[in-house]
């Protein structure tokens, strides 16, 4: 297990130097969002989906449906690692012509399973992928992966009681819960505390951890596993822009790319 963690850090860290590269290269982009979830997207991608990036439409596949689309260079990153695309093009963010753009297209990128962006419509398609699944007879799982921000959305809600409604056990989402949205610290802007109630109220079995221990994020996920009957929420505390020391728990890094310097000093800090 040690070995496994020590890997799986390894993995977030190299996600997350290509997420300041990437932003560096394009000159836009969302860092903090991105370098916050690395953590979980290392979990997910590296240890707990079942895929293939050589059959990326593989009936057997796991599904990831980045709800935040915003944080779209975390995912770029972990496909890259993965093998869906070259490590190089990740260098093509947001330019015109690459398959890399703003937001994910499951048009343009193997391995993107749904084109998100409009806050609160990527949980609901999950929801959908797993009643299909389930009806399907699979043994398939659905992650989502939401921001705390994205929370303030009635679609996210009508989502949650569907999911809690018909039990769908086979679907696990990750809030990424660092407190601060393009506009300011999430509880200032509209607070969506309570979570852990709100979330049980829709009949979902909710886990609380620390978004960066990669110890209890892989421990949280084998607990959704293991729960029947209702689909599973892990809320997890994290830091935006996590990893660099001027990013973290500034607002500021919500939707800025840094300067080259910035993308050094960054690079020094990750290596």
């Amino acid at each position: 297990m040690d070995e496994k963690i020590t890997n799986l850090k390894e993995r977030a860290k190299a996600i997350r130097r290509h997420i300041i590269t990437m932003l560096g290269e394009a000159g836009s982009g969302h860092p903090g969002g991105s370098l916050s979830a690395a953590d979980i997207v290392s979990a997910l991608f590296f240890d707990t989906m079942k895929l293939d990036p050589e059959k990326p439409d593989w009936p057997g596949r796991d599904r990831f449906v980045l709800s935040k689309g915003h944080a779209a260079p975390v995912l770029y990153a972990a496909l890259a690692e993965k093998g869906f695309l070259p490590i190089e093009e990740l260098l093509t963010l947001r330019k015109l012509g690459s398959r890399l753009q703003g937001h994910p297209d499951m048009k343009k990128l193997p391995g993107v399973e749904m084109s998100t962006g409009s806050l609160g419509q990527g949980i609901s398609a999950a929801v959908g992928m797993a009643m299909g699944l389930r009806l399907d007879g699979g043994d398939q799982r659905v992650y989502a992966l939401l921001g705390d921000g994205e929370a303030q959305e009635g679609q996210v809600w009508e989502a949650a009681m569907a999911a809690g409604h018909f039990k769908l056990d086979n679907l696990t989402a990750f809030l990424d819960y660092n407190n601060l949205q393009i506009d300011g610290p999430v509880d200032v802007v509209m607070n969506v505390a309570p979570l852990n109630d709100k979330w049980r109220a829709f009949n979902w079995h909710v886990i609380e951890i620390d978004g960066h221990d990669m110890a209890q994020i892989l421990k949280a996920i084998e607990e959704a596993h293991a729960t029947k009957s209702k689909p599973t929420v892990i809320i997890a505390k994290t830091i935006k822009g996590k990893g660099v020391s001027f990013m973290e728990d500034q607002v500021g890094w919500h939707g800025n790319a840094p300067k080259p310097e910035q993308v050094e000093q960054a690079l020094k800090e990750l290596a």
